[in-house]
């Protein structure tokens, strides 16, 4: 068998891989490969968007990551799903669309990210979507990743929106247009039915192109001559085999595995590549730190009318709705139920939304499992901007062993200030006229919850990763020894290599994550290819008038 070889060789085809596949092999002058160790995205439950519960808890999909026992959640270790398939996490992910404020990026030019406010990155996601229901002007309406809007049939979605005004905050009608703040409707990346991942939406039209292959195989180390890279050794089956790159290695593979392949090349800390018997190559004490996630809560309530989907959790009704999905791709099958949507700012002083809020018309967990035994509705709550701190490190030298993952969930004081603010917040809002005619007992955390030490400990046994870990490779000034990649994307203290996905953020954006993975493998392309950037926008987000002095 000949030996491998394209201009660039990409590991990792999820949200950034599968579009840098895409625009790397467009012109036709570059030859391009993609590693992914994952298989195939055939199927119902990842094409259908309410199966959503079940790709990301099956191991045919999902590396199974979970965290070490976490110190502050009482050693708890919480799941940490993440894509083992074509696609990637977009492939099993809740697909929920948020761009993300556009403070998060004037924040990230301002740590080093230069050419990454929010000025460079709104035409990237302009280039990128194809927005259904945005606001005009502000969304891009011809790019390759479709963007819907649930239908919001069930009633329960409006009260939580009327219910947000009653409680005097604001509307928006685009959370990814010109005003995030507000409440509205959420936005996802379904079309036509389907999940619209980076897959079905960059990657599969690109295979067809004659100098785009598929590799499958298990991504070992980074080859280098000298400080060069020059390709990747991968496992296939039982075969160790190198694949050149004659241009550039470019590595895609998540915020847990880009840190993890970095360091098995010989990118890391000294000390821990030392002890593991790795030759440093490059020292890097900031692979593998500055990890970062979103935690949330589900905050549930009784509803006394039964027109919540508790009635379709049932086999029968699953059935139905399975076959009219398969038949017409039509129906509760065909949304991820994520329909509502809310970005807050937690008190007067904040200049910009740091609370989430996703919305369901059931009590039920991201698991698929215990749901509450009744009719529900529940909000799904947390901050935006955790200060805590984790890593990424490495198990052994032994390329198929897991990473270590260490968020320290909830290691910093303010966390625990702002959850309990969380839950007194979503009581507010459930406690409104609007829900007045559906409002039955608390499920969760329960009405005799209620001081502070005992919503700390239900928050401790109860909170869960939304499953947005980002920043463990940053992005910053070539000159600042914590960052890992330059402000092109371009893994300092080495050549030919790159690096891009959620894990050069430098501070997580305040939402989910697959919209701005998907911008980082657009502009990166751009880098990758030497193309001048899109030109920046003058476009002003709205800030509340209010902010110094108001939450709402």
């Amino acid at each position: 068998m000949k030996p491998m070889q394209a201009d660039f060789v990409i590991v990792g085809s999820g949200s950034a891989g599968a579009v840098m596949a895409d625009r790397l092999s467009a012109d036709g002058k570059h030859s391009v490969i993609v590693v992914e160790y994952g298989g195939t995205d055939i199927g119902p439950f990842i094409q259908m968007p309410a199966a959503l519960s079940y790709p990301m808890n099956m191991s045919r999909y999902d590396w199974g990551y979970e965290s070490e026992p976490e110190p502050h959640l009482g050693g708890r270790r919480l799941a940490c799903p993440r894509g083992k398939v074509i696609g990637g996490s977009s492939s099993i992910n809740g697909m929920v669309y948020v761009r993300g404020h556009a403070r998060d990026y004037d924040n990230w030019d301002e740590q080093g990210a230069k050419g990454w406010a929010y000025k460079d990155v709104l035409p990237y996601f302009e280039r990128m979507e194809s927005s259904h229901g945005g606001q005009d002007g502000w969304r891009g309406t011809d790019g390759p990743l479709h963007v819907t809007r649930g239908p919001r049939k069930n009633p329960l979605y409006h009260a939580f929106v009327e219910a947000g005004q009653q409680a005097g905050f604001e509307m928006t009608e685009d959370y990814n247009g010109e005003k995030q703040e507000g409440f509205g409707p959420m936005e996802m990346t379904a079309w036509n039915g389907r999940r619209w991942s980076a897959a079905n939406a960059y990657l599969k039209p690109a295979l067809k192109r004659p100098n785009l292959t598929m590799v499958n195989g298990l991504a070992r180390r980074v080859i280098f001559d000298g400080k060069r890279a020059t390709g990747i050794e991968i496992a296939r089956g039982s075969s160790i085999e190198t694949i050149t790159a004659n241009r550039e290695v470019i590595l895609a593979a998540s915020s847990l595995n880009s840190p993890k392949l970095l360091k098995l090349s010989g990118i890391g800390p000294a000390d821990e590549l030392g002890q593991h018997g790795i030759e440093v190559l490059a020292d890097r004490p900031g692979v593998g730190a500055n990890l970062q996630d979103h935690l949330e809560l589900y905050i549930q309530q009784e509803c006394t009318q039964p027109i919540s989907l508790y009635s379709k959790l049932n086999l029968f009704s699953k059935g139905l709705i399975g076959l009219e999905w398969l038949l017409f791709k039509s129906g509760l099958g065909a949304t991820n139920h994520f329909e509502s949507a809310a970005f807050l700012r937690s008190k007067a002083g904040v200049e910009y939304p740091d609370i989430q809020y996703h919305f369901l018309p059931v009590a039920i967990r991201y698991d698929g499992k215990s749901p509450a035994k009744s009719h529900g509705f529940q909000a799904h709550v947390g901050p935006m901007r955790s200060k805590s701190r984790g890593t990424v490190t490495l198990r052994s030298a032994d390329p198929n062993d897991a990473p270590v993952i260490q968020f320290n969930y909830m290691s910093h004081e303010e966390d625990w200030a702002d959850f309990r603010h969380c839950i007194r917040l979503t009581r507010d809002i459930f406690g409104q006229d609007a829900f007045t005619p559906y409002r039955g007992r608390e499920i969760a955390p329960g009405d005799d919850v209620t001081s502070d030490e005992a919503l700390d400990n239900f928050i401790r046994s109860e909170v869960e990763s939304a499953y947005h870990p980002s920043g463990t490779c940053r992005m910053g000034a070539a000159d600042d020894p914590m960052a890992v990649v330059d402000p092109e994307c371009r893994v300092i203290g080495v050549e030919g290599l790159r690096l891009a996905d959620s894990s050069i953020f430098p501070r997580i954006p305040n939402g989910n994550l697959n919209g701005p993975s998907t911008m980082v493998g657009e502009k990166a392309s751009d880098h990758i290819l030497g193309k001048a950037p899109l030109p920046p926008s003058n476009k002003q987000p709205w800030i509340n008038p209010r902010w110094e002095t108001s939450d709402r």
